[in-house]
């Protein structure tokens, strides 16, 4: 957060104390003072709030690509593995069939050739603020990881551009996605990439929720969501690949 704020990115930006150190410890935990930002969330974006979080997104991209530490997604593939095994017993038989599937496309689907880089990874509607139309902030770093720098667009279509059936928006969609490669540019390969990405995406998230559903942990931070939503999410995208629209 203290890179992506020196570099323009509306994010919380970590204060040092006196010592030049940003983390420190408060009642024997982890504790971090940082600036408080203004502005909202949008429940129900239009594709002007998308084209928006499009541009946002591809700036905090190009600025992640000097910050030299490194942190592997921390619910990258290993993680859903570990996950997957984790819930496939409170799972019935044919969802399953459909996490087995999954895991199977994805371990077939890795990318070694897209370009990577630090990505927020849980871009949610819930995560960004806005005033007057404009973006404020992005806040929740806590899933920060190296990634593949589409799978970050990816999580953001999965629940920025969603339709009431859980296909994308085309309309949101497209003006996501324009936004975003007019300020950084995607390969060939990206493109057609983005089918299989955003299903890794809908994917993890599946995953995570299940997780946090049935084994839930002491003092987490996170909010247990219905996992099903996510499920209807990956279902469409296997149903009908979506195309790079913009």
């Amino acid at each position: 957060m203290a890179h992506l704020a020196r570099h323009g990115i509306p994010c919380p930006a970590p204060i040092a104390n006196l010592a030049d150190q940003y983390l420190g410890t408060l009642n024997g935990k982890p504790a971090a003072l940082v600036t408080r930002l203004g502005g909202r969330s949008i429940e129900r974006p239009e594709a002007a709030h998308c084209a928006e979080l499009g541009a946002l997104l591809g700036r905090m991209h190009l600025a992640g690509r000097s910050y030299s530490a490194y942190l592997e997604n921390p619910r990258g593939p290993k993680w859903w593995r570990f996950a997957a095994k984790e819930v496939f017993s409170f799972l019935q038989k044919d969802h399953q069939k459909v996490l087995e599937a999954e895991l199977a496309f994805q371990a077939e689907h890795r990318f070694p050739d897209l370009p990577r880089g630090p990505v927020h990874a849980d871009l949610f509607r819930d995560n960004a603020l806005f005033e007057d139309g404009r973006i404020t902030g992005v806040v929740d770093f806590y899933f920060a990881g190296v990634d593949c720098l589409l799978y970050d667009v990816a999580v953001c279509a999965n629940d920025w551009c969603l339709s009431k059936d859980h296909s994308l928006e085309d309309g949101c969609a497209g003006a996501l996605l324009a936004a975003y490669q007019a300020v950084r540019p995607v390969t060939a390969l990206e493109r057609e990439a983005w089918p299989a990405m955003l299903r890794a995406a809908a994917l993890r998230f599946w995953l995570s929720r299940l997780y946090d559903f049935h084994l839930p942990r002491p003092g987490m931070l996170v909010h247990a969501h219905d996992p099903e939503h996510f499920r209807h999410v990956l279902e469409s995208r296997i149903a009908k690949p979506a195309r790079w629209s913009a």
